[in-house]
């Protein structure tokens, strides 16, 4: 049998297409013919097909163990008998025998080859596509919106023909999400199901914000900037703690970027989400100070048994130093592991 040039140029293209090799797709083909063979001709032998790219040949071979005493003749050949047919057989090596047909499949026969290589293609391209998948675990990638139903969006992952799940706890607060828009999620969990992996994303993660500032500021990257913590209310405010590993760095400049550029990038992605980039310290005061950004501080009392302290801010800061429904003042307790009493410069006592 022969197959023409145009075969193994189409297997060329869909190596690059599907990024499936060459090789696999000629293993396919082999077992799907051998399954053609036995279909037609009833063959209970073990058989062979071998796809010879140089000639463009198809060839299928029989072959049975060499034994003295045959158990199971499907399998098995006596040496007297083999020796009929290959002079050169040894005991306990294979007789094996050319059996390429001489005329084409019957439609039921290629009907199971056809079966046979569809579902070994489905398992091979599953088994590449989790592989791949798990590859981007806690990685960012880009999706498009698939469908919106009952509060979920499912998403397309892109370039991977694998579909995504955002539940509403993963969704940013006010964001609608568009049918055929293109979204950048977070790898959050892959769970293993008899389907194959169920894919879970987020966008209101905080590591969200941190793969966000890990992929646009090299300082991060590269290990001269750590970010301490990450605290996020998504949708409406994100703090974040950065400190240098190097004192010729500055970590928060680091973030920020040239007019910007860095920090207006991430805040663009997360819909104009508000983030305060904070410079860790081991001062909790003047930690706590800094963490209660955008809003000015007088000064910070601690009480480091009760790991509580007290932020005296100017009464024309009060209400931002606190934030809509408490969100700044619980954000900056969460950044910095303290509760915090925000009190008005005015309200202070001679006894404070």
């Amino acid at each position: 049998m022969f197959v023409s040039k145009d075969f193994f140029a189409a297997l060329d293209a869909l190596e690059s297409e599907k990024r499936i090799k060459k090789e696999e797709y000629l293993e396919m083909l082999e077992a799907g013919l051998v399954a053609a063979y036995k279909k037609q001709y009833g063959e209970t032998r073990n058989m062979k097909v071998v796809i010879n790219p140089q000639d463009c040949s198809i060839k299928t071979y029989a072959y049975r163990t060499v034994v003295e005493e045959v158990e199971d003749p499907d399998t098995q050949v006596s040496l007297e008998e083999a020796k009929k047919i290959d002079s050169k057989v040894t005991l306990g090596g294979a007789l094996i025998q050319e059996i390429t047909p001489k005329k084409d499949f019957s439609r039921q026969a290629a009907a199971t080859a056809k079966q046979v290589i569809v579902q070994r293609l489905h398992d091979l391209r599953k088994e590449q596509l989790t592989t791949e998948i798990k590859e981007k675990d806690k990685e960012i990638v880009s999706c498009i919106v698939s469908k919106v139903e009952n509060g979920i969006v499912y998403v397309e992952i892109a370039g991977m023909q694998m579909q995504g799940i955002m539940m509403e706890m993963d969704q940013i607060k006010g964001e609608h999400y568009i049918q055929g828009k293109e979204y950048k999620v977070f790898i959050k969990r892959i769970d293993q199901t008899s389907r194959g992996p169920r894919i879970l994303v987020s966008r209101s993660c905080q590591d969200f914000v941190r793969k966000l500032f890990q992929n646009e500021v090299p300082e991060i990257k590269h290990g001269l900037v750590t970010i301490r913590n990450i605290v996020r209310d998504a949708g409406v405010r994100t703090k974040i703690a950065v400190v240098a590993n190097d004192p010729m760095v500055d970590a928060v400049g680091s973030c920020v970027g040239e007019n910007g550029v860095r920090i207006n990038s991430i805040v663009h992605e997360l819909n104009d989400e508000k983030i305060d980039i904070i410079k860790w310290c081991e001062d909790p005061a003047e930690y706590i100070a800094r963490a209660l950004s955008p809003s000015e501080v007088v000064a910070v009392s601690v009480n480091n048994e009760a790991k509580s302290a007290r932020a005296i801010v100017p009464d024309k800061f009060f209400s931002l130093a606190i934030g809509s429904q408490g969100n700044n003042v619980k954000l900056a307790a969460k950044l910095t592991g303290w509760k915090i009493d925000i009190k008005k410069y005015s309200e202070i006592d001679e006894n404070l």
